[in-house]
């Protein structure tokens, strides 16, 4: 388990939505120290909060942050990025920028900084995955998603023996600029970020912070029509 209080945490995506949450709600945790990054990022009225450029797919700019940011024990991997709706109407470059962002990009940026993380003695690894981790909508970004799952579970198991837990952390829709054209019912940023935070000190292996991904994940294990149901139509 990973006490908070005290930590120098790396959130990625962390000037908007649920990034933003996961700051302010660490912040409020008593956190030593929280880079949070974006392609643009913000200044913040609290002197804690130190924000740095990440472009998530450039391994020049992951180098950068982590010559920065030399003393994290705790990173956040939640930058990501949405995709159209189909496979087979859009560019196939579309559906590679989709899965270079949300599956290579938190992959080199955990790459970077478990030596950094072990120098330091040790940590945490958050990953921000999906509900749609267990349903193909929404075209790529589920596939990014049940692909960044995996990803999490073993990099969990290579991380065993060297002093840093790894979260995965699910959930459904969202109330941020990303889903602001979506009409069912959506979670706050805020109580996304308490359930993620809280499980990284718990040690949780995985978050299944709302009752849609509790849903989704509790469905693989029925049939395939129980989840699309339009199978049957």
């Amino acid at each position: 388990m990973t006490t908070l209080e005290g930590a120098v945490v790396l959130v990625t995506g962390g000037n908007r939505g649920i990034g933003k949450a996961i700051v302010d709600e660490l912040l409020s945790r008593g956190v030593k120290k929280v880079y949070a990054t974006a392609r643009n990022p913000q200044p913040s009225t609290d002197a804690r909060v130190v924000p740095l450029a990440l472009e998530v797919t450039d391994l020049a700019s992951i180098e950068a942050l982590v010559a920065a940011a030399p003393d994290v024990t705790v990173l956040i991997n939640n930058a990501g990025g949405s995709a159209p709706d189909t496979y087979l109407d859009v560019p196939i470059e579309d559906i590679r920028n989709v899965f270079e962002t949300n599956f290579f990009g938190p992959l080199n940026v955990t790459r970077a900084f478990v030596p950094v993380i072990e120098r330091n003695g040790g940590g945490h690894i958050l990953n921000a995955h999906s509900a749609l981790s267990w349903i193909a909508r929404h075209g790529a970004y589920a596939a990014t998603k049940a692909a960044f799952w995996l990803q999490t579970n073993a990099i969990r198991l290579e991380l065993l023996d060297r002093g840093i837990g790894v979260t995965g952390l699910h959930m459904g829709y969202v109330d941020t600029d990303m889903t602001a054209g979506v009409t069912e019912p959506k979670s706050k940023p805020a109580d996304i970020a308490k359930e993620a935070l809280d499980g990284i000190e718990k040690g949780a292996f995985e978050v299944l912070a709302d009752e849609t991904s509790r849903q989704a994940k509790a469905a693989l294990s029925g049939d395939i029509t129980n989840i699309y149901p339009e199978l049957t139509a």
